[in-house]
């Protein structure tokens, strides 16, 4: 299933405007302006400027806040996207509860206290991002990412995400299981993709342990016997 883009010319301006490129933008911009953002339970606030609010909007990352402020725009980052921004960019740091900023070590242990499986999913999530796919949360459709070839307003999103880890006995381990989510993938037009997460028998205790962890990358899509039929009618009709 490829790339639904969203009207006439869509594609060209995507192709002309790489999410590469927006991003390394992005990164510049956070750098240069030195930006802090402040941890807020299980998400980040960030404020930034008028140029940064638009790269950020056109990078994917975070969603804006609604604020009496007019000088400044806020927005609120998810726990992949902040450690995304800070530790693989190293374009951002985020202060604790009492205003000093953390280390790497110690914003992992945060996130990891507010969210078990944080380690696997941020695995998950910056293997994609750093393939230059958009993720946005997948919770209205059952899976925990969905995947854009570009920005949302040019493209449809063309993967439904689900991650497993390692022991992960919870989901999509018998067959009914399949067949239901592959079967609400099809009807909003989505390939399933399942990222299975292997930390090779290392733990999670620092940040460190990313570059030990492997991927596996595995499509799942229903098989279609009338379609196959069709197909080889085809075919045979070809030959003759």
């Amino acid at each position: 299933m490829g790339p639904r883009w969203k009207g006439k010319g869509a594609e060209a301006k995507a192709l002309a405007d790489p999410t590469s490129e927006i991003v390394s933008r992005l990164q510049s911009s956070l750098l240069q302006s030195n930006a802090r953002a402040s941890l807020s339970g299980c998400s980040v606030l960030l404020a930034v400027e008028i140029e940064q609010t638009e790269l950020l909007t056109r990078a994917c990352f975070g969603k804006p806040i609604i604020t009496a402020e007019k000088d400044k725009q806020w927005f609120q980052l998810g726990l992949e996207e902040a450690f995304y921004l800070c530790y693989s960019l190293k374009c951002l740091k985020i202060a604790g509860e009492d205003n000093f900023v953390l280390n790497d070590l110690d914003l992992w242990l945060y996130m990891k206290l507010k969210r078990e499986n944080f380690p696997d999913f941020y695995k998950a999530y910056s293997h994609l991002r750093m393939k230059n796919w958009v993720l946005r949360p997948g919770l209205q459709y059952g899976v925990d990412f969905v995947a854009y070839r570009h920005h949302p307003s040019l493209v449809h999103s063309e993967y439904a995400v689900i991650v497993l880890s390692e022991g992960d006995v919870g989901r999509l381990r018998v067959w009914s299981d399949f067949n239901c989510t592959i079967r609400l993938c099809g009807s909003v037009a989505k390939t399933l993709l399942v990222l299975n997460v292997d930390r090779n028998g290392h733990g999670a205790l620092a940040p460190s342990c990313l570059e030990r962890c492997s991927i596996e990358e595995c499509t799942i899509t229903r098989w279609s016997p009338e379609q196959s039929r069709d197909d080889q009618k085809a075919l045979e009709n070809g030959t003759k």
